[in-house]
């Protein structure tokens, strides 16, 4: 299938953001085989799948998600913001989502984190290799130094940097990290990067485009391009053939 889908936060459009019910939702699209997450560390060190730094915009929850215990992360309620059917969705665990995902669909890891989680990236890393999923993830972040810190760690891991804006030293950044993906702010995206982009081998991911105009329009620049979107059925509308009546 060209312009693979990866589902932003699972299938966010229909389901409350990184909660389970929206990545076994995604799992349910037969095209979809890429998620993405966020992950942060809990109190104890666990590695927890939320956005934010906070919790009032996706939990009942108030404070950072770093005051709380993973199982106090569990006890709050991630789903009824979205609507009351998802009432009782909790903040899921990494290792949860590694359990309902694996050998089912690959994973965009996203490391959230500014330099407040010191141990993120190993305890990352460790649940990955335990589920022996060192070759069906990319781990991706805004912040350089914890990519930097998963390749010392890793040497097989991809990893990617994201970014919404583009530099000159962009391309020989990704060559020095040993990274061969690069997650995009779809605006960023012209002809020309691409050709620069094709051209050092680094695979590119776009977000997060949600309309299936948008998606046809970058789409069509080159069929490798991945497309992260919260609403899958409008990249299937754009991309997937129709069947003949």
């Amino acid at each position: 299938m060209r312009n693979p889908c990866v589902a932003h936060r699972g299938w966010s459009g229909r389901a409350p953001e990184n909660t389970l019910a929206a990545i076994a939702l995604a799992m349910e699209e037969k095209h979809l085989f890429w998620i993405e997450i966020d992950v942060q560390l809990s109190k104890d060190n666990i590695p927890v799948v939320i956005h934010d730094y906070t919790l009032s915009r996706t939990t009942n929850g108030m404070g950072e998600v770093k005051a709380y215990t993973a199982e106090q992360l569990q006890r709050l309620d991630a789903g009824e913001w979205f609507s009351d059917s998802y009432q009782g969705e909790h903040v899921p665990t990494l290792d949860q989502v590694l359990a309902l995902t694996c050998g089912r669909c690959r994973l965009n890891v996203e490391l959230k984190t500014d330099g407040r989680y010191p141990g993120l990236a190993h305890e990352v890393l460790k649940l990955i290799y335990q589920y022996g999923l060192q070759h069906d993830v990319v781990i991706t972040s805004f912040y350089m130094p914890i990519l930097q810190e998963v390749r010392k760690l890793s040497q097989e891991i991809a990893i990617g940097l994201i970014i919404d804006g583009w530099r000159d030293t962009l391309i020989d950044e990704l060559k020095e990290l040993r990274s061969d993906f690069l997650s995009l702010g779809y605006r960023q995206l012209h002809p020309d990067r691409l050709q620069q982009l094709k051209a050092a081998s680094i695979r590119t991911m776009l977000w997060t485009l949600n309309d299936v105009r948008t998606i046809k329009k970058y789409a069509a620049m080159d069929p490798d391009i991945m497309i992260c979107t919260n609403y899958p059925e409008k990249w299937r509308e754009a991309i997937v053939p129709k069947k003949k009546s």
